[in-house]
């Protein structure tokens, strides 16, 4: 395969056989591109160097989208056993551009590049051998083993992209030139941009189960809009007319920016666009590995930011109407240009999929009528915070791809650059970044009188993540009380007298219980598996309130905001901090407790004695182990040969509470007897989910 023509795979048609040649190409394509990104690192130190203050170093991404492969190939079940645990709960989870991770190095001892490449390519072997072998059938769906596989490759390629956005910010003497990534050479004086006029239409957006090409979540649904003509700019806005802004004095005018982008300007000290290197001799561009004269006619590079505010110059200075497009806005001029999906092309139509170079080119290379790169060169800011369609679903095998961005602070890129491939080359493709965020990324503007629609929903409307929210924050049910606040506080109840220095809530869901430990522990740590729980926890930590939507009848539902101040927890606040992390699976640095929680999460568990087996390693001598479950075993979670109870053996029945007997004895001691924990979880107005759990107390001996 030429690894600068690849292109998502048609999922729907074809020849079984066929088709596993094809994805196993595809596979083998995608993980050699990869690696040869990092070819252009000129040793292992420039591995470990941290390009980004607010990002991991390139060894973890070098790591990272290998293990991608395992953790959702374990999720999906069509694996049962890791490769190598350490370095997958390692390389698990990356950071949000904005960050609330905690990135103190001394949190991470990281391998060797040597390790990592050996790790990848015993990834490689175990993937190839799961295509080889694995049952196909078309189509390959969400449901299929297929699709985890398509996954991993599609994230892969994401990685392409923000990782060569991390090398082009490493010291340029920590690259080095490689003939795979050759720049474009040719560079002159830019055009002069005009603006064109794009007729009205309809915009009908989001893929149907059952599209032809892999899609991430936030793909699917149905969105349409009805647009008035509106005029764009012929060219994405180059260098040069960018530095009209710059030498306008742009950069020091308050007036220009919105306030989160003068905040963002002042805290950066930024005078021009960041890859701009100002030298004695004249402008110069800072290219992946290379840094060269400024090319007047290739597309500046900004964030959402410096976009706006270019624009909000530009109508203050002709008096029109300029703004960044909407999304709605550029899949009008994207329809109207005629653009094809990539399974379609001879050859690609703009700079785009790795097709001609390592670098953008002159913003009048490529022509789609009557305007230029519509697809390819760089990215393209719209005005648009990305939404869920009506209809969106969220994929079970990765819950954290497209919520936490639904939140009005990510704004969508279309059009992809010089490098986006696979999924990021289609029509249907959704990527958003915070505004402050660089990307290989650029903008056109419109001048339009079409309203700039904000798909702004401050309330949590996940059902699953509302009745969390409601049953942790809101009010007791059938005079049941709080389920998390009980759980605490019996919890604290038995470290009475006992250190309380560090305590662990495992399963910790939206936070509740975290928040009540904090009464009496110094510190609290909470962990769960789900990301949108996760997330929902750090904002009630961070902001002090949650706000969510609970059905009442049929499509009726009614408002909710609930505070840590009302609960008297906003005091408590910042003892406590959460994480995302596989229970089965916990870094290293999750050690040092004096009480570890883990509420209703044993009989959700894949491996439940694997958590037994190491948990204990995480405990203080002395310290406590608080089990809390109803013992729901279920083989949706947990395959059924993993159950402690629940079955029958040898005809007798075996029950959960005698196989923890067994499990913890050789280094706890259960203090007291098991109590009962009644709990509700509310659905609608008229129907509750009521259920009871054993909480049991382990000393560790």
């Amino acid at each position: 395969m030429d690894l600068k023509k690849t292109h998502s795979l048609v999922l729907n048609e074809g020849d079984p056989e066929q088709k596993r040649a094809e994805i196993l190409e595809y596979f083998n394509a995608t993980f050699r591109i990869d690696e040869l990104l990092y070819e252009t690192l000129k040793d292992d130190d420039a591995f470990y160097l941290r390009a980004d203050r607010l990002r991991h170093p390139l060894i973890f991404y070098f790591g990272h989208t290998a293990s991608f492969f395992v953790n959702k190939l374990l999720i999906a079940r069509v694996i049962e056993k890791r490769i190598n645990p350490r370095l997958e709960a390692m390389f698990a989870v990356g950071v949000d551009e904005m960050s609330w991770d905690d990135l103190d190095e001394t949190h991470y001892d990281w391998p060797t590049r040597a390790e990592v490449k050996a790790y990848r390519d015993q990834v490689r072997e175990l993937v190839t051998g799961l295509i080889k072998t694995l049952p196909l059938t078309l189509p390959i769906t969400w449901e299929s083993p297929f699709w985890a596989i398509m996954m991993g490759i599609e994230h892969e390629r994401i990685h392409l992209e923000t990782s060569s956005v991390l090398i082009r910010q490493l010291p340029i003497d920590r690259v080095c030139r490689h003939e795979f990534w050759e720049i474009c050479r040719d560079s002159g004086a830019a055009p002069e941009n005009e603006l064109v006029t794009v007729p009205g239409g309809q915009v009908v957006l989001g893929k149907e189960e059952g599209h032809p090409l892999y899609g991430w979540d936030n793909e699917y649904g149905h969105h349409e809009a009805q647009l008035q003509p509106f005029a764009a700019s012929k060219y994405l806005v180059s260098n040069r007319e960018y530095l009209s802004f710059v030498e306008a004095g742009g950069y020091r005018e308050e007036r220009w920016w919105t306030e989160e982008g003068w905040h963002w300007r002042n805290f950066r000290q930024a005078e021009h666009p960041l890859f701009w290197v100002q030298r004695p001799h004249g402008w110069g561009l800072r290219t992946m590995v290379e840094v060269i004269d400024l090319p007047w006619n290739w597309p500046v590079e900004v964030n959402y930011l410096e976009a706006k505010a270019f624009c909000n110059w530009l109508a203050d200075r002709t008096g029109k109407r300029i703004r960044l497009p909407s999304e709605d806005e550029w899949y009008r001029i994207y329809d109207v240009a005629g653009v094809r999906d990539p399974q379609e092309w001879r050859e690609a139509p703009g700079n785009i999929n790795l097709a001609y170079w390592a670098s953008s080119c002159p913003v009048d290379r490529f022509r789609f009528g009557g305007l230029f790169d519509v697809v390819g060169n760089v990215w393209q800011w719209t005005e648009t915070p990305i939404y869920a369609f009506h209809g969106f679903r969220i994929h079970p095998w990765y819950d954290d791809f497209s919520t936490p961005t639904f939140d009005t602070r990510h704004n969508l890129i279309k059009g992809g650059s010089w490098i986006s491939t696979g999924n990021e080359a289609t029509r249907e493709s959704r990527y958003a970044f915070r505004r402050h965020f660089f990307q290989h990324a650029g903008f056109r503007y419109v001048e339009s009188e079409n309203p700039v629609q904000l798909h702004e929903d401050p309330y949590e409307t996940d059902a699953l993540a509302a009745q969390y929210c409601d049953a942790h924050y809101g009010l007791e049910h059938f005079g049941v009380p709080n389920f998390a606040k009980a759980c605490a506080d019996i919890c604290l109840e038995v470290t009475s007298g006992r250190a309380r220095g560090h305590a662990l809530d495992l399963g910790c869901a939206v936070g509740r219980a975290s928040f009540e430990l904090a009464r009496g522990f110094e510190r609290v740590t909470g962990i769960d598996f789900s990301s949108r729980f996760f997330r929902l926890a750090a904002r009630m930590q961070e902001e002090g309130y949650l706000r969510y939507a609970l059905p009442e009848e049929g499509d009726i539902v009614s408002y909710h905001e609930l505070s840590l101040d009302e609960l008297g927890l906003a005091p408590l606040r910042d003892r406590v901090q959460f994480y995302q992390g596989d229970a089965c699976n916990l870094p290293d640095k999750f050690s040092g407790y004096d009480l570890v929680l883990a509420a209703n999460m044993l009989d959700r568990l894949y491996s439940p004695r694997r958590f037994l087996a190491s948990i204990r390693g995480r405990i203080n001598p002395g310290g406590l182990l608080v089990l809390v479950s109803p013992y729901t075993w279920l083989e949706e979670y947990t395959k059924k040969e993993e159950w402690l109870g629940g079955y029958r053996e040898a005809g007798e029945p075996v029950w959960t509470l005698d196989a923890l007997k067994a499990e913890l004895s050789p280094h706890f001691r259960m203090l007291g007897e098991p109590r009962d924990v009644p709990f509700v979880i509310r659905e609608t107005r008229r129907k509750f989910q009521h259920g009871i759990s054993e909480l049991t107390v382990w000393e560790l001996k």
